[in-house]
């Protein structure tokens, strides 16, 4: 529990001293996955009427989250409509959602945990953890999780303005192409490609955004970026 405190506050400290809003979008994503020890995690967020991912650890949540808009069921929908969080043990098994569970077990996402995000005026949207095994989340997982949920909403919540959110989502796009363009040319995973592309924005002072741009633009990395670690480094 000690530490898992000082990996929270040290997450504050960091997400303040993000630049634009999507890269603390992906920042609470990566810190979830590191700090609740989960195989991914993803953010939705509630924009007007509609939910859309803004941030993703890996392209297959990206997918099993289009799954729950277009099939219009699944937990991290639900936890954003009855401002609950909801525990999946066993995606392939879980009737509570009979035509996404099996389709997220075939992603090979078996165990789910997803929790509110909300501030005393609104839902912001969902915190969505994800297993690639069978598991059985305990108490401690979960209170572990609603911490992380409001240190989470209290970085999210000056990103509720329109404009903020919606070049976030533009972002999250150019930067999955990115990273797809990456992960294809060098062999490199996803959380390698968003590394490269990460580091390259820090070194030179640029916006992921503006990275990716260019890469979707040239298929290639900017000319002075440095060439991605092999696969396993």
């Amino acid at each position: 529990m000690i530490k898992a405190a000082a990996d929270f506050a040290q997450m504050a400290v960091d997400l303040r001293e993000q630049p634009d809003v999507e890269e603390t979008l992906a920042g609470i994503s990566a810190y979830a996955q590191q700090t609740l020890g989960t195989d991914h995690a993803g953010i939705h967020i509630v924009r007007n009427k509609y939910i859309e991912t803004a941030a993703a650890t890996d392209p297959v949540i990206e997918h099993a989250d289009k799954l729950q808009t277009e099939l219009g069921e699944g937990p991290c929908l639900q936890a954003v409509w009855s401002h609950e969080s909801f525990l999946v043990h066993d995606t392939a098994t879980d009737a509570r959602w009979p035509r996404f569970g099996p389709m997220a077990a075939e992603l090979g996402l078996h165990s789910m945990l997803s929790v509110r995000l909300f501030t005393a005026e609104q839902t912001l949207g969902a915190l969505n953890l994800y297993s690639t095994s069978v598991r059985d989340f305990d108490e401690d997982d979960v209170a572990m999780a609603h911490i992380f949920g409001q240190h989470a909403s209290v970085a999210l919540a000056p990103a509720r303005r329109e404009q903020g959110l919606r070049q976030a989502i533009d972002a999250r796009h150019l930067i999955g192409q990115a990273q797809g363009i990456l992960m294809e040319r060098f062999d490199l995973s996803a959380d390698q490609s968003f590394a490269v592309l990460r580091r390259y924005s820090q070194e030179n002072n640029v916006k992921l955004r503006t990275v990716a741009a260019e890469i979707i633009d040239t298929r290639q990395l900017p000319t002075d970026a440095a060439t991605p670690a092999e696969p396993g480094d």
